[in-house]
């Protein structure tokens, strides 16, 4: 992927530096733990936190969290600061075509846990968007298990990973993340998974329409990047991710999508680059 040059954004919160272990209620907890609660999430669409706050003892312990005024300079931090600028750049133009103002989100860095609106943000989620304060958190060490567990080592797949993120704050800029969130309220548990994965899909097209216009506009996607990302939506589908974990897998609980489908979402907003084909919610067939 080329990026080495291009802009680096400014919404960068760097909290690493100390205070990012595990710790709940004044103990600490273990990667089993971990593997439970992500098994639970496979299975039951349970979040992660709330079974790792239950085997710890219900009682999250005070984040201490070093704040380093700005981001450090190492090359994958400066990567992701490229990459945040870029679909900062992409989504303005794309907003400002329709008549509106594009309001980025924040990247938040951080190592082992860290404070959100939305609940204590734990590495064993991954990346994730919260919408109640418009902010991005990435754990680098996510790269790490990419390239580890999933055999997944391209600079273009992790962008797909924060594009995927960034497309949730398109969804919450435009008001579906809410409309679904209401509709999940009114649904059964495998209605409001099934729904979650509509969601999820979508965000996944977001992300290949960033590709499509930063592509256009920048010449970012060199030869083999659009096959790492696939092979990075594969790898992360919820098919992929039970069969790994548990050796089956059990459709009503899938939340993310197929290997095959989130593939398929991503490749469709990639080659077209219109926002309008990433309607899932219309679509009969995922």
């Amino acid at each position: 992927m080329r990026w080495e040059g291009n802009r680096e954004s400014d919404n960068v919160e760097d909290r690493r530096g100390g205070g990012g272990g595990f710790g709940f209620g004044g103990r600490s907890i273990g990667l089993g733990t971990i593997v439970i609660a992500l098994v639970a999430s496979f299975l039951f669409g349970v979040n992660p936190l709330t079974v790792i706050d239950m085997m710890s003892g219900g009682q999250v312990a005070p984040v201490q969290q070093t704040q380093n005024g700005t981001p450090a300079n190492d090359t994958e931090t400066r990567f992701v600061r490229t990459v945040l600028a870029d679909t900062e750049d992409t989504w303005t133009e794309l907003f400002r075509a329709e008549g509106a103002r594009y309001a980025p989100p924040t990247l938040v860095l951080f190592a082992g846990r860290t404070p959100t609106a939305c609940g204590t943000g734990q590495s064993a989620t991954g990346p994730f968007y919260c919408p109640a304060d418009q902010k991005v958190y990435l754990d680098l060490s996510f790269f790490q298990l990419m390239r580890d567990r999933f055999r997944v080592d391209s600079e273009f797949a992790q962008a797909y990973v924060i594009a995927h993120e960034v497309g949730h704050h398109i969804q919450h800029l435009t008001g579906v993340d809410e409309k679904a969130q209401q509709a999940r309220s009114r649904m059964s548990q495998a209605q409001a998974n099934a729904l979650s994965v509509r969601v999820e899909l979508q965000a996944d097209c977001y992300a290949g329409v960033w590709a499509h216009h930063a592509n256009q506009a920048r010449g970012i996607i060199e030869q083999g990047d659009v096959e790492g990302a696939l092979r990075a939506a594969t790898a992360i589908g919820d098919d992929a991710l039970q069969r790994q974990s548990q050796g089956h897998v059990v459709p009503d609980s899938f939340t993310h999508g197929t290997s095959a489908q989130r593939s398929r979402w991503f490749s469709r907003g990639l080659q077209s680059g219109r926002l309008e084909d990433c309607n899932t919610f219309a679509a009969r067939q995922l």
